[in-house]
């Protein structure tokens, strides 16, 4: 196969031919029997999400296997983690195996179970991480996602427990009693509308301690879907010690703020903008963006959270929380961070396809669009504007927050390991 006129990394335009699943051949002028046009589209290496919610087994109302790596594909990722919180919790290693045979049988990406850290997420015992990490799933992320590990020291023997197979303990921080019946941010506008306030803090202190107990035992600490200016001093003091900890920011918390919840098309209290961690003040949006583009933020993860109509289109205190995110994903990246210069397609690789890579221990993804590497290959059109429409969507859930909004770009194809999983935007 050839795919003629890409950018890679918005470079000059060449020619890839593409043979037994790796890039074979870069140049201009290649001949082939099978011919792709890009059309002058940037090419990236496959994106990598580090956090979706496939939600099967369990609630395939919502979701299935199938129809989110079919919205990852069409998202333009070639690899996703698949988080915990299904019924039954993957906090075994016959559900994390179930959860990636699933994967291998659509095909659509590659699915990476996350295992639970504590037993069915209730934070009092920890699950089987050995087992998972010795399965053929082969877990390297374990997270209670959706719950915090909020007792310190589960959360230290977790950190001890996964360094005996380079994994990672990916934090959803949010200290349960700061939170407790908290709907949205708390500030101004949740005063103004009565809701209760989901204070900034109850995040930053669970962060500051599980840097500090990742640097006492040595271990690697992911923050998940970090949405506090606060949050990002705490990481950028933690970074400067040298401790290994990351951290990944969501793309509706690089550009959506609680004022929705008050202003949105629709009036006040629409759930559609209701999520965990909720939207934060411009202030905080402003300084998510930077830390991105600074690298104390190390990746874009989408938190992709379908949920079905009658849990999102009912009074804003019922509503399920969470958006799906993995169809425009790229596009509000492009939007918040590439438009406004803080990124270039390089930066964007690195944030959403590399280093996502590096953290989950993936071998064959997140590598360079060179000869010989896998052929994990996303054509985007960064030139085109489309309204979001997500009747269109693959995802069995329409939960979008962009509904009815233009956003810029387009993924025009996809490619994993060289056989395309979407071709000109459409599924293959």
């Amino acid at each position: 196969m050839i795919i003629r006129n890409v950018r890679i990394l918005g470079g000059e335009p060449v020619d890839l031919r593409i043979a037994d699943g790796v890039i074979a051949e870069i140049g201009t002028g290649l001949q082939g029997d099978e011919v792709v046009d890009g059309a002058g589209a940037v090419a990236l290496p496959g994106l990598v999400d580090l956090h979706t919610h496939l939600r099967e087994p369990g609630r395939e109302d919502a979701e299935t296997v199938q129809t989110g790596t079919q919205s990852a594909a069409r998202g333009g990722y070639t690899a996703v983690h698949a988080m915990a919180n299904t019924s039954p919790v993957a906090d075994t290693a016959g559900v994390v195996e179930q959860v990636w045979r699933l994967g291998r049988e659509f095909g659509h990406c590659d699915v990476h179970p996350v295992g639970a850290v504590t037993v069915g997420l209730e934070g009092r015992q920890l699950a089987e991480l050995g087992a998972m990490a010795d399965s053929a799933a082969r877990v390297r992320v374990f997270s209670d996602d959706g719950r915090c590990v909020d007792d310190a020291v589960l959360m230290r023997r977790a950190l001890e427990y996964v360094k005996a197979f380079d994994g990672v303990v990916a934090q959803h921080a949010q200290e349960p009693r700061l939170t407790e019946g908290a709907q949205m941010n708390e500030g101004v506008v949740s005063g103004r509308l009565g809701l209760t306030g989901w204070p900034a803090v109850a995040e930053e202190a669970i962060i500051a301690r599980d840097c500090l107990l990742a640097a006492h035992v040595g271990s690697r600490l992911h923050v998940c879907h970090v949405s506090t200016a606060g949050s990002v001093e705490i990481l950028r003091w933690a970074k400067s010690k040298g401790w290994n900890v990351t951290a990944e920011v969501t793309p509706h918390h690089l550009l959506l703020t609680d004022d929705l919840v008050e202003e949105s098309p629709v009036g006040a209290y629409n759930p559609i903008y209701k999520v965990n961690p909720p939207l934060r003040t411009r202030a905080d949006v402003e300084a998510l963006r930077a830390a991105l583009a600074d690298g104390t933020i190390d990746i874009v993860a989408t938190d992709h959270a379908p949920h079905p109509v009658e849990d999102k289109e009912t009074e804003w205190s019922a509503a399920a929380m969470g958006m799906v995110g993995l169809e425009t994903a790229l596009c509000v990246v492009q939007a918040a961070m590439v438009d406004t210069g803080l990124l270039d397609w390089a930066a964007v690789a690195e944030r959403m396809s590399v280093v996502p890579a590096r953290i989950g221990r993936l071998a064959g993804q997140g590598r360079p669009l060179a000869v010989g590497e896998p052929a994990n290959i996303t054509l985007y059109d960064p030139s085109v504007r489309t309204e979001v429409d997500p009747s269109a969507f693959a995802s069995k859930s329409r939960n979008t927050p962009y509904e009815g909004m233009t956003l810029p770009g387009r993924v025009v194809a996809t490619f994993l390991r060289g056989r395309p999983t979407v071709l000109e935007g459409k599924l293959v």
